[in-house]
């Protein structure tokens, strides 16, 4: 079963489409302090490309590359050091991934990245299937797979679910296709916001003057939407689907235990969305949180709260996530986390969502 990801702005998307197709620009005014022309609203916009977004797909083609490197060498010296080595690149490429999933509009959705790359759960009789087919397992092949057999839960499970020794030709054969299809994949995410004749990155800061953000304010919106439906996943889908059915293999990332820091940074990445920043990286930009406070400082101070509370809420969820789930003793933090998800996409669609468009 795929992910349970909701569709990010289908309208975005065909929009997007039309851009590139040649569709023509709208000139028509935004709103929302002073639409197409106001400096303060395309500072946001800007340091939301640049220090959050581009950044972010950058630092996770340099980390999927890192993790091919690493799956090679694993291949030509099967080691424990090896293996550990693999699965801590593995660990480091999911940050800016899942940390991006605040953002899952523009070419991501159009072009099918994001099943291609993170769909859940995987489905281990259809990957040892795979292993056990007469199929040469070439990157080519990998890539043509449906999107639970290939991404990074299928590099988890052969990283993961398999001893060093376990590991035979046929595998790693496996394994080198997938990280270099996952490569290849953050390589075009970030070509498709950064370079080419027109990348997604300047379409939006261009916001007002093309079909895809026909104001500024819609960009802003964007951002808001990125937000709210990575948290509602989170709250709704990442956490609730496995914990309501109990079910261990409905959790994602279930073979490295690395389920709660990949909810965090789901959230963290709202939290980068929200302020224009990226700490990590050292970037330090405006953000919605300043738009906020210069109608309601309290508000945009409770709302940075708040997404920071919910993180915290995350990780006080006893580890494993897959091990909580079954455990009666566990119910509260998981709730909690829930609750503190919700409270988030509540007052960004009730409070936050209003002083932008007003």
């Amino acid at each position: 079963m795929v992910s349970k990801k909701r569709i990010l702005s289908i309208v975005f998307s065909v929009l997007f489409f039309l851009s590139c197709g040649g569709g023509g620009s709208d000139d028509s005014g935004g709103g929302g302090g002073g639409g197409n022309n106001d400096e303060f609203l395309q500072r946001i916009i800007d340091d939301y490309v640049d220090n959050v977004v581009i950044p972010t797909y950058d630092l996770l083609r340099e980390r999927s590359t890192a993790l091919r490197e690493a799956c090679e060498d694993l291949e030509a010296d099967p080691t424990e050091e090896n293996l550990d080595a693999a699965r801590q690149a593995w660990f480091a490429a999911r940050i800016p991934w899942e940390q991006s999933e605040a953002w899952l509009f523009g070419p991501v959705d159009f072009k099918g990245h994001d099943p291609a790359l993170d769909s859940w759960p995987v489905n281990r009789t259809d990957l040892d299937a795979v292993l056990e087919s007469d199929n040469e397992l070439t990157e080519q092949f990998v890539r043509n797979l449906d999107p639970t057999l290939k991404g990074f839960h299928t590099a988890e499970y052969l990283l993961f679910a398999f001893e060093v020794d376990e590991l035979g030709s046929r595998e790693f054969e496996y394994l080198i296709s997938v990280v270099r299809d996952i490569e290849s994949t953050a390589e075009e995410l970030y070509t498709d916001w950064a370079e080419g004749d027109e990348p997604f990155g300047e379409i939006m800061k261009g916001a007002g003057n093309n079909a895809v953000f026909p104001s500024q304010v819609s960009a802003l919106e964007q951002i808001i939407e990125g937000m709210s439906i990575i948290l509602d996943e989170v709250a709704n889908g990442k956490i609730a689907e496995p914990f309501d059915n109990q079910d261990v293999e409905a959790v994602e990332s279930q073979f490295s235990f690395n389920s709660r820091q990949d909810f965090a940074n789901d959230v963290r990445g709202a939290l980068h969305a929200y302020t224009g920043d990226h700490p990590g990286l050292g970037l330090i930009g405006t953000g919605l949180n300043e738009l906020v406070a210069e109608t309601d400082p309290e508000l945009a101070q409770r709302t940075e709260d708040e997404i920071n509370e919910a993180i915290a809420a995350i990780l006080a969820i006893p580890q494993p996530f897959r091990d909580a789930i079954l455990d009666p003793d566990a119910a509260d933090e998981i709730v909690a986390a829930q609750e503190a998800c919700r409270r988030v996409f509540d007052t960004l669609n009730e409070e936050v969502l209003p002083v932008i468009q007003q």
